[in-house]
């Protein structure tokens, strides 16, 4: 019980170069693996995918709901997030299947990257995710200064 805590708690982290295979397979870095067998695959946001723990998945969308779908960002926020989603289940190889629709959303080519994002695993074309590293990258300080900390 105590080890199966552990994965579902596990930060993600890390950025990792992989190749997207025949067929929409991508194969999930080792050590995100061994976390789960079960995840989520949806549109992300900045031009990326986001593969969620089904019990991360969950959460993320019980937070939305808190909000009132009478507002129209909510609804557009669950519309986004939920209408195109898939469940995906590694093989014994540790690949998932993508949609084709979502490769399509996200222009993933031959390179991508997997990375880290503490809850959740974002799929970036590798071109596309260097390109948005380097427009942040020089605003690193004025964005860590705009984050307002919990009272």
């Amino acid at each position: 019980m105590v080890d199966r805590l552990n994965k579902i708690n596990k930060m993600l982290i890390g950025k990792y170069y992989h190749h997207l295979e025949d067929k929409g397979r991508l194969s999930l870095p080792a050590k995100f693996r061994e976390i789960s067998k079960d995840w989520i695959v949806t549109r992300g946001l900045d031009g990326c995918l986001f593969l969620l723990q089904e019990s991360n998945f969950k959460k993320e969308l019980e937070k939305i709901a808190q909000s009132s779908f009478t507002r129209k960002a909510n609804r557009d926020l669950v519309r986004l997030m939920t209408n195109e989603a898939m469940e995906v289940r590694t093989d014994e190889n540790g690949r998932v299947n993508l949609p084709d629709y979502l490769i399509n959303f996200a222009h993933l080519e031959k390179n991508v990257v997997v990375v880290g994002s503490l809850n959740h695993l974002e799929i970036w074309d590798q071109n596309k995710y260097h390109a948005y590293i380097d427009q942040i990258e020089d605003q690193a300080e004025t964005i860590a200064e705009s984050i307002k900390e919990n009272d």
